[in-house]
């Protein structure tokens, strides 16, 4: 089964996939959009190359940054839940014998260590 951020993931990667490809497909070859019309096609000089090629990279590197997103949020499994996180941590509790607690010293040893270290420096 999967879950709604999965399903969202698994949507933005197929959208971000579909706009590239569309927009890939009609930067290249804008003639299949007007019948292949020859007064179409000569008006696209080196002037347009040299605006198209950067907005394509640039375009293109977000919609694989968006389709990566959406391929991590679709495989991802989703998290427990908090309820069945915490029931864990009180079954360890429980499980685990209590550990031996260290041997309180008696303040005035405490208090004679720092006196001594004191005088040391």
């Amino acid at each position: 089964m999967v879950s709604k951020d999965q399903a969202i993931g698994g949507l933005i990667f197929i959208v971000c996939v579909v706009i590239a490809i569309l927009y890939l497909v009609t930067l290249f070859y804008p003639a299949w959009l007007n019948g292949f019309d020859e007064k179409f096609t000569e008006k696209y000089d080196v002037r347009f190359w040299v605006i198209a090629t950067p907005v394509f990279i640039a375009f293109v590197a977000v919609m694989a940054i968006g389709a990566w997103i959406g391929w991590t949020m679709a495989t991802t499994p989703p998290p427990k839940p908090i309820e069945e996180i915490t029931s864990e941590i009180e079954k360890k509790e429980e499980t685990t014998p209590p550990t031996p607690e260290e041997p309180t010293q008696p303040e005035e040893a405490v208090e004679e260590k720092k006196v001594e270290r004191k005088k040391k420096s």
